[in-house]
C-alpha cells in the first residue's frame, strides 16, 4: 500500500510537501528523490522514525536506506556519535555488533526500540552495558528511570548484568 501511496504522490513529480507525508512513506523514496525538498540529512531524520519493519530486515531497499544514510551523514569508520545516531533512529536496529561497539553508549537509546537483535548485536550491547562507559553508567547506578529508558534492551541483559542493577 505505501508503495503505492509513493506512485501515487510522486506521478506528477516530487512534492515540495513531502515533510508533510507519513515518515512510512517516505522508505519507499530514494534520497536523491527527496533532495528537491530538503536535506539528505533531514530525510534520513524522517525514515529514523518510520515503521522499519514495514521492511524486511535482510531486504536490499532496506540495507540500502542504511547504507546511503551511513554516506549521507558522513559516519568515519564504526562510530557513531549521539547526534548521528538520532538522525539514523531506527536504523540503528541494522547496525552491526563493531558499531555497536565503537559507539560506546550511543547507541542505546535507539537501540532499545529494535524490534530484535542478531547474536553480534546482542554481544556488543552487552560489552558496551558492561563497560559503564555509557551516560546511564554502570548498571550498580541504574535507577527505574534508566530500566525505562532501555526496557527494550532488557531481554538482552545476561544474568550477571541484571543482577547488579538496584532493586
Amino acid at each position: 500500500q505505501l508503495s503505492c501511496l509513493v506512485k501515487m504522490v510522486t506521478l506528477n513529480g516530487i512534492p515540495k510537501d513531502l515533510d508533510s507525508y507519513p515518515e512510512d512513506m517516505l522508505l519507499f523514496l530514494s534520497p536523491s528523490d527527496y533532495a528537491a525538498t530538503g536535506s539528505c540529512r533531514q530525510y534520513f531524520a524522517h525514515i529514523g522514525k518510520a515503521n522499519l519493519p514495514v521492511l524486511p530486515r535482510e531486504s536490499s531497499q532496506r540495507k540500502q536506506l542504511l547504507l546511503e544514510a551511513l554516506e549521507c551523514l558522513k559516519i568515519p569508520g564504526k562510530q557513531v556519535n549521539k547526534e548521528n545516531a538520532e538522525i539514523l533512529g531506527r536504523l540503528v536496529c541494522d547496525l552491526g555488533g563493531e558499531y555497536i561497539t565503537s559507539s560506546g553508549g550511543n547507541l542505546l537509546k535507539q537501540l532499545s526500540q529494535c524490534e530484535s537483535f542478531l547474536p553480534d548485536q546482542e554481544e556488543a550491547i552487552r560489552s558496551v552495558i558492561n563497560s559503564g562507559n555509557t551516560t546511564f553508567g554502570p548498571p550498580v547506578a541504574w535507577s527505574a528511570f534508566t530500566l525505562d529508558e532501555l526496557s527494550g534492551l532488557i531481554p538482552v541483559l545476561c544474568h550477571s548484568i541484571l543482577q547488579k542493577i538496584p532493586k
